[in-house]
């Protein structure tokens, strides 16, 4: 049997810590996300316009095993900044690898398009993403909120404001599996004529509102919403982190973050668009027993996260609040906030 872990958030998986920082004015932010030891970790990334630094080391059969955090942010090309940020800090805590007098971290990062939301963006020669790297970092902890939170805050998802979203699933026998999202997609949570998340069949409970579609609703509209793409011009992009608490290599870990970019299919329409840059990290802690030469088992922790993938995306969007021209899913869904 499995379940939602105490908190349900990604920081149900032992020995991950998660912060966040906001630039009001800049309607702006950067989550990074803290593994108390150095993890494996692996990627995947779909559609056609990503963002990421220090991704390729990543790969299996590179030489880079492990990372001592993840950075996502919004800012676009600008956002990098946040895993420089961080990268400053954990070489001052001394977390990476001493080498010619100095400590070099691994912070592999991906960021977001938020620029749609709007913002004070006059910053000149210093955008504060790096500042809010360390500031993420120095929040790190076990709670934190979601919704309009971290690299959520400026984040949109189609008409409706995104934002951070996590979530967290433990069975019986150990197994914990956790997922951070932060939504900005060019495609639609929502299922057309409803109220209800795509990602309704995955909902544990009513952590997303608990709607569902009537039997008759149709699953998909004639609507081209590509045409917005022509009209107007548009960039968006899903990116988020699973993590579990089973050891994992580097071959492992990528597949579950391909099996993981299931989740973001379930949840958003259309989804891996050429205006997409959808990257999922996996980290193991391995702090349980590793799960090799087991296919089975790694093809269940591919299952687990494309399940907490899917929920985390519609938790963050029924978690935000109106800012900009962008109304929250319980503004104008359901007139409750």
């Amino acid at each position: 049997m499995s379940r939602p872990g105490k908190r349900n958030l990604i920081t149900d998986v032992d020995g991950i810590s998660v912060g966040n920082a906001e630039d009001q004015s800049a309607r702006s932010g950067s989550t990074i996300i803290l593994p108390d030891e150095p993890v494996v970790t692996s990627v995947d990334v779909r559609g056609g316009a990503p963002g990421t630094r220090d991704v390729d080391a990543l790969e299996p059969g590179c030489v880079v095993e492990t990372v001592q955090a993840v950075a996502l942010s919004g800012g676009s090309v600008f956002g990098f900044d946040a895993a420089s940020g961080a990268a400053s800090w954990l070489s001052q805590q001394g977390r990476g690898v001493a080498f010619g007098g100095a400590t070099i971290p691994v912070v592999p990062s991906a960021i977001l398009f938020d620029f749609p939301i709007g913002g004070d963006r006059d910053w000149g020669l210093l955008p504060p993403y790096r500042d809010l790297g360390i500031q993420a970092c120095e929040s790190a902890g076990k709670d934190f909120s979601l919704g309009n939170v971290g690299a959520g805050y400026g984040a949109t998802a189609g008409s409706l404001k995104g934002g951070l979203g996590s979530v967290s699933m433990v069975t019986d026998d150990g197994i914990q599996v956790g997922a951070i999202m932060a939504v900005n997609p060019f495609g639609s949570v929502v299922m057309p004529g409803t109220d209800a998340f795509w990602a309704w069949p995955w909902a544990v409970g009513d952590e997303y509102g608990g709607k569902q579609p009537q039997p008759d609703v149709p699953t998909a509209d004639d609507a081209n919403p590509f045409q917005v793409m022509i009209d107007k011009g548009v960039g968006n992009t899903t990116i988020g982190v699973v993590a579990t608490n089973v050891a994992l290599d580097k071959s492992q870990a990528k597949r579950v973050a391909i099996m993981a970019q299931d989740g973001i299919a379930r949840a958003i329409r259309p989804v891996h668009t050429p205006v997409d840059g959808d990257t999922i990290f996996v980290l193991s802690t391995a702090q349980r027993e590793p799960v090799a030469p087991s296919v089975a088992a790694v093809g269940q922790l591919g299952m687990m996260a494309a399940d907490c993938v899917a929920r985390a995306i519609a938790r963050g969007v029924f978690a935000a609040e109106h800012l900009g021209d962008f109304p929250g899913y319980r503004e104008q869904h359901n007139g409750q906030i």
